[in-house]
């Protein structure tokens, strides 16, 4: 699992069947200090994540482990929005 923030969607009109219906979003990749990385990847939506939210994502095979991405031609799959996020003592990230 990663980290990463919602930074933007992605619209397609035509696309493989299977993955009709299926929410498409903008990541920028964050480090375990919560600085963003100028890093980007598309994952499928399977939580209901919003711009501006941190998201655990899962990239590869396990991508398609989710109930939504099942037998899914996706590489990246957003599977939990984050509350909160601690290094130690110290608090990286607390959601509104």
């Amino acid at each position: 699992m990663l980290l990463g923030k919602v930074a933007g969607t992605v619209v397609s009109t035509r696309k493989e069947p299977k993955m009709e219906g299926l929410k498409l979003l903008v990541l920028e990749l964050l480090d375990v200090k919560g600085a963003l990385t100028k890093n980007y990847v598309i994952a499928v939506d399977a939580v209901g994540a919003g711009v501006g939210e941190i998201v655990l994502y899962a990239s590869g095979s396990s991508a398609r482990q989710t109930e939504v991405t099942n037998n899914k031609p996706c590489d990246a799959v957003i599977m939990a929005i984050v509350d909160s996020w601690y290094m130690g003592e110290d608090t990286v990230y607390e959601k509104d």
